[in-house]
């Protein structure tokens, strides 16, 4: 129901504040000379039925939705083993799995919708029900109506992350009508009571002025600050904090600081945040923000952003592949190609233009004018103007009985 929601998970595997239910729950998993794991299933299940503690039974829950995960991918750690025979084909052991998994779901939807009914419903439970119909989670059909109405119950209850998902749906108009006052409203509440990805995006409303909001740079500034506090967990806003501090199109209520801003993007980068990563390239390559040129630290940081499918990060290489990298980095007009070839594939404008340029002169493929033109026309109807202006050069040269020529930037 949105974009880039890191928050997906968060609490699913333990939902609860308490280590005695955490100890309680390690303990009955499969541990060499303990019990199996269908026993452990088995007492646990049991255990869950006879107390009245809504903690513990949606506990219970939790180590059912981690033993799914578990079969899914790692069967041998619950000492689970599919196949009857060395003989069994891998279909075969994939439809016992999801046998499996199928059966323990449906228990989990069971609890989850005992636990979110009646007068006492536990917020966590509603939260994780909302999550069900919303993304269509433990086999039912996704129904974005049901999923905000127990997303909404769950946020009464001051639930964060639940907050933060009646704010999307008053976003974007998914389950409920699109209302942008509401939608800023619950922002702030889940940003309130905590929630990161809230105050990033309560920031950016206020930076910006989107949704109907007013611009408050400051205090845009205090929640991006905020929620960049918790850099390793969220690393996006130390991102968006960073640009704020740049000379160029950075924030005018904070005095701009490009060592700063260098700073902030390297801690991102440091998290394993792709834009960041781009970023840092950029500085070494060409010398700003206080680094110094270093073909070997660009490269590095490219390679790290390319490696998470970052567009610009591998057009960045294949800029480096057509010129080599003294003592470091060999010339080499296939791999120029190959990563120009990866971003146009993504759907990337100036990659798109680089790639029918290496086709119009054969760098790393065979010169082949009409597929040069294709990439031109692609990324010409992305808006890119040098596509425009090279398809307008070609039509004229073609018209003159002149081959034309270009140089990518």
């Amino acid at each position: 129901m949105e974009g880039n929601d890191r928050s997906g998970g968060v609490a699913l595997l333990s939902p609860l504040n308490n280590n005695q239910q955490d100890i309680h729950r390690r303990q009955l998993l499969p541990s060499p000379g303990g019990m199996t794991f269908p026993e452990a299933l088995e007492k646990y299940r049991e255990e869950a039925k006879k107390t009245s503690d809504s903690n513990f039974q949606l506990d219970y829950c939790s180590y059912l939705i981690d033993a799914c995960t578990k079969i899914q991918e790692d069967p041998d750690s619950l000492g689970l083993d599919f196949t009857n025979s060395g003989a069994d084909s891998g279909d075969v052991v994939n439809n016992r799995k999801a046998e499996m998994i199928q059966q323990l779901e449906g228990e989990v939807l069971k609890w989850l919708k005992r636990l979110s009914s009646g007068g006492k419903a536990h917020p966590e439970a509603l939260f994780l029900l909302g999550e069900a119909y919303g993304k269509g989670k433990f086999r039912v059909d996704v129904d974005h109506a049901k999923a905000f109405s127990l997303y909404i119950q769950a946020a009464k209850a001051n639930h964060p992350i639940a907050c933060y998902r009646v704010a999307v749906c008053h976003e974007v108009g998914a389950g409920t009508k699109r209302d942008c006052r509401r939608a800023v409203q619950f922002y702030r509440k889940s940003a309130a009571l905590g929630h990161l990805l809230a105050m990033h995006k309560i920031g950016l409303i206020l930076l910006y002025g989107t949704l109907n909001q007013h611009k408050n740079l400051k205090e845009g500034i205090s929640w991006l600050k905020r929620a960049a506090a918790s850099a390793s967990e969220h690393p996006e806003a130390l991102h968006d904090l960073a640009q704020c501090y740049e000379k160029h199109g950075g924030c005018p209520v904070v005095i701009p600081d490009e060592r700063y801003a260098s700073e902030l993007y390297s801690q991102a980068a440091n998290y394993g945040y792709g834009p960041s990563q781009y970023r840092l390239g950029t500085f070494y390559e060409f010398g700003i923000y206080g680094c110094l040129v270093d073909p070997v630290e660009s490269i590095k940081w490219y390679s790290k952003a390319a490696e998470r499918g970052y567009a610009d990060a591998e057009l960045a290489l294949s800029g480096w592949y057509l010129s080599g990298a003294k003592d470091y980095l060999r010339q080499n007009d296939n791999n120029a190609y190959l990563w120009a070839r990866k971003a146009a594939d993504r759907g990337h404008a100036r990659a798109e233009f680089a790639v029918g340029h290496y086709f119009e002169v054969g760098i790393g493929v065979t010169a082949d004018l009409d597929e040069a033109k294709t990439w031109y026309e692609k990324s010409a109807a992305k808006g890119y103007k040098r596509a425009v202006q090279k398809l307008a050069e070609l039509k004229k040269g073609q018209k003159n009985g002149r081959k034309a020529h270009c140089i990518v930037a």
